[in-house]
């Protein structure tokens, strides 16, 4: 049914989680170190801050069937089409897949939820993949 493996899927959907949880970098107290702050760090939304390359990265590394798959599946989660629409929601991507579907993506809340109520709407399941390290 797909041609994107899980494995992928799996890896975009935490990646997704992470840059959505990104938050506003606080400023710390003088004398703060990442042990005392149970190194929250890695949420703070700054230039060293690895997560949105990761994440642009694995989907700028998609090749074009396995991109409109993602739309699809994002479409699906959010309820735009039900999982039984699997084709024509595949047949919306490719219409509507252009250079802006990464940045559209990035820009969509809760892409990663979305992406994983996609794929159990088509009874799909990433949970060992997540679980892999």
């Amino acid at each position: 049914m797909l041609t994107t493996s899980l494995g992928k899927l799996a890896y975009i959907v935490v990646k997704a989680r992470e840059f959505d949880a990104q938050v506003a970098p606080e400023d710390l107290e003088e004398g703060s170190n990442a042990a005392d702050d149970l190194s929250v760090g890695i949420l703070e939304d700054t230039p060293d801050n690895p997560t949105q390359g990761e994440l642009i990265g694995a989907l700028e590394n998609l090749h074009e069937d396995e991109m409109n798959e993602v739309l699809a599946l994002v479409w699906i989660g959010r309820g735009d089409f039900t999982g039984q629409e699997w084709s024509q929601a595949r047949a919306a991507a490719r219409q509507a897949h252009d250079e802006r579907a990464v940045s559209y993506l990035l820009q969509t809340p809760n892409f990663g939820d979305l992406l994983e109520q996609g794929l159990t709407e088509l009874g799909l399941s990433i949970t060992d993949e997540e679980a892999r390290p």
